[in-house]
C-alpha cells in the first residue's frame, strides 16, 4: 500500500497501530466504525461497551500510561510518590474525568405539571467539571439553564447530573453547552431554553499565555429566551443574584 494512501486511511481513522489488534479499545473501536458511528473526544460509546469490557479497558490504558511515564524517563519502581500512578491516572480517566463518555446519560424523572407552571425557572449554579481536548486539563466552573412553560416538569437534581455527564469527556466549552441545550430541549419539550456556563480554563491558567485571570462565558439561547429580548433579559438578570 502506497505511503499516500496510508496515511489517509490512518487521518480518517481506519488503521491503527499493531499494537492495537486485538485490544478491547479496537474491539470497541471496530464496534463502532461498523455501526458507521463516530468516536470523537466528546461523543457517548457507552452503547458499544458490554457488561465487563470497561474493566479491562481500564487495565488497557494502565498499561500504556505506564508507557508513557516510562518514555518521560520517571523511575516508577523506585520513586515512591509515582509507584502505583499508572493505575491511578487510568480509573481516573475512565471512572471520573471522561465517565461521561463510557456510561449512559442518567435518567430524567418526568413529574405531571398540574398547576400548569409556565413561567421561568433556574437551576444554578452547577457545578462544571470538565477537560479540555485539546490539552487534557481541567475546565472548572458552573453552568445556569433557564426554562420557560415545560411540557414535562423534571427532577430538580437530573439537570446537575445531566450537566456533569456532558461535562465528564474531554470537550470544549462552545460544544458542551449547545450539546446540553440539544438533549434538554428533546427531554423537558420547553417554550423557552436558556443555558450560561462561566468556567475558567488550566489550558489559559498554568501554560501558554499563563493568563490566571481569564474566564470564558458560554450562551445558549432556544426558543421564546432567542424570539424575546425582555425573557433573555430576566433570566440574565436573575442569574446575577445567583452567584453568577
Amino acid at each position: 500500500m502506497k505511503k499516500e494512501k496510508i496515511k489517509e486511511l490512518t487521518n480518517k481513522g481506519t488503521l491503527y497501530s499493531n499494537s492495537n489488534v486485538g485490544s478491547i479499545s479496537s474491539t470497541i473501536r471496530n464496534r463502532i466504525q461498523t455501526a458507521g458511528k463516530s468516536f470523537l473526544a466528546n461523543d457517548n460509546i457507552s452503547e458499544f461497551i458490554k457488561e465487563g469490557e470497561l474493566e479491562i479497558l481500564q487495565e488497557e490504558i494502565q498499561n500504556k500510561m505506564q508507557g508513557v511515564l516510562d518514555s518521560l524517563v520517571i523511575d516508577t519502581n523506585n520513586d515512591h510518590n509515582t509507584n502505583g500512578t499508572a493505575k491511578r491516572v487510568a480509573k481516573m480517566y475512565v471512572q471520573e474525568l471522561f465517565r461521561g463518555r463510557y456510561v449512559p446519560a442518567p435518567t430524567m424523572t418526568d413529574f405531571p405539571n398540574v398547576k400548569k407552571y409556565d413561567d421561568l425557572y433556574i437551576i444554578g449554579p452547577i457545578q462544571v467539571r470538565s477537560c479540555c481536548s485539546h490539552h487534557l486539563v481541567p475546565i472548572l466552573g458552573s453552568c445556569w439553564i433557564g426554562i420557560i412553560s415545560p411540557a414535562r416538569l423534571k427532577g430538580l437534581s437530573k439537570f446537575n447530573r445531566l450537566t456533569d455527564w456532558f461535562c465528564r469527556r474531554p470537550q470544549i466549552q462552545e460544544e458542551a453547552t449547545v450539546m446540553l441545550a440539544d438533549y434538554l430541549e428533546k427531554e423537558v419539550d420547553p417554550k423557552g431554553l436558556a443555558i450560561v456556563i462561566k468556567a475558567t480554563h488550566l489550558c489559559v491558567k498554568i501554560r501558554g499565555v499563563n493568563d490566571s485571570d481569564s474566564e470564558m462565558l458560554s450562551s445558549c439561547m432556544r426558543g421564546a429566551f432567542k424570539d424575546n429580548a425582555m425573557s433573555r433579559q430576566e433570566f440574565l438578570s436573575l442569574i446575577k443574584g445567583m452567584n453568577f
